[in-house]
């Protein structure tokens, strides 16, 4: 992640006066430097006598029905914590919003590298399958989690997973609604109509998985040697679900254009960058989990793209509110009609 100036926001001394009774050997002098990636939880890396850590809050002013869910972050990272998932260690979670003025969660740096562009410039051209590789291994691996096992069974309802998100990020849309984009309108009216059939569903998709909710490269630390993810960061939308919704929701990364502010692949030669195609990552992931073909594919890449509009939405109005978390929140914001646009495309 790239840091901002040093922060002010962040009541330090009352801060650090928490920390020492919480954290086992937190000690004096501690600063902290904000981090400038992160639209939705604001988030900060504590450095204290040597010692890294990461600090994410919910953001300050008014906020939607059950958005920054950081409580939901942290019990996630704390199931995860003795799985093949890779997740940082989740230390301490605050919920006295006196400390700093609002819920905040600790824990551990990783050490590693994230890229914000799907082309991996920063990495050989042959390494670069290697990368893609890693990246579904570990999203196969995480919904290979069993619920039960790691005591998330109440982490999310069970069935319809598709209809009732599409509820909820509509319902979440039109509060954050700022002008009529048709686009959107014509995604909200046929989502619904189209979700998959839970009778049909494949055996192994009935059984809910864990959700990421926003798995794409940017939320991923790469260990700075290797084609390894060490960690997934940002789990506030993670929930127990469809696993495909996660798949597709990394693959619009080939699909969004290379100079938008979430930069994809979209009109670029992917084998002259030596990035696999989609077919090829779809095959790679059914054949970990040992699925079948799937059907249906352009509706999850549709739900995807709707969803992450409604997420860009919510941005733009904390943006117009003035209590988004990044500078970045209006560019952000003018996201919404590209994103349904091209989640129109595939539903024309």
């Amino acid at each position: 992640m790239t840091r901002d100036r040093h922060d002010t926001t962040l009541d330090i001394e009352r801060l650090t006066h928490y920390l020492k009774q919480h954290i086992a050997d937190f000690r004096d002098p501690v600063s902290a430097t904000k981090f400038a990636g992160g639209q939705s939880n604001p988030t900060w890396l504590i450095e204290a006598q040597g010692e890294r850590y990461v600090l994410r809050r919910q953001p300050p002013g008014q906020l939607l029905k059950s958005a920054h869910a950081v409580d939901r972050e942290y019990r996630v990272l704390r199931a995860l914590a003795d799985t093949p998932v890779p997740v940082a260690r989740a230390l301490h979670l605050c919920e006295d919003r006196d400390v700093i003025g609002s819920m905040f969660y600790l824990m551990s740096y990783e050490e590693g590298r994230i890229f914000w562009n799907p082309a991996l410039s920063e990495v050989d051209r042959d390494a670069r399958r290697g990368y893609y590789a890693a990246i579904v291994q570990t999203l196969a691996a995480l919904h290979d989690v069993d619920p039960q096992a790691v005591g998330l069974t109440d982490y999310g309802r069970a069935g319809n997973y598709f209809e009732r998100q599409i509820g909820v990020w509509t319902k979440q849309y039109r509060a954050a609604e700022t002008e009529r984009i048709a686009a959107m309108e014509a995604l909200i009216d046929w989502l619904p109509a189209h979700c998959p059939a839970q009778a049909h569903d494949k055996p192994d998709m009935q059984r809910p998985s864990l959700v990421h909710g926003d798995f794409r490269i940017d939320n991923l630390i790469f260990a700075n040697d290797a084609p390894r993810v060490r960690a997934i960061l940002d789990w506030e939308l993670s929930t127990l679900g469809h696993p495909l919704a996660d798949l597709a929701y990394f693959c619009m990364c080939l699909r969004l254009p290379s100079d938008g502010h979430i930069p994809g692949l979209r009109g670029q030669d992917r084998a002259a960058l030596g990035v696999p195609e989609e077919e090829e990552i779809v095959a790679q992931y059914c054949a970990l989990r040992g699925l079948p073909a799937i059907d249906n594919w352009p509706f999850f890449l549709a739900f995807s793209f709707f969803r992450l509009a409604s997420i860009a939405q919510g941005v733009k109005a904390r943006a117009l509110q003035g209590n988004a978390s990044s500078a970045q929140a209006h560019v952000v914001g003018a996201m919404v009609e590209p994103l349904a646009q091209l989640g129109a495309e595939l539903i024309a």
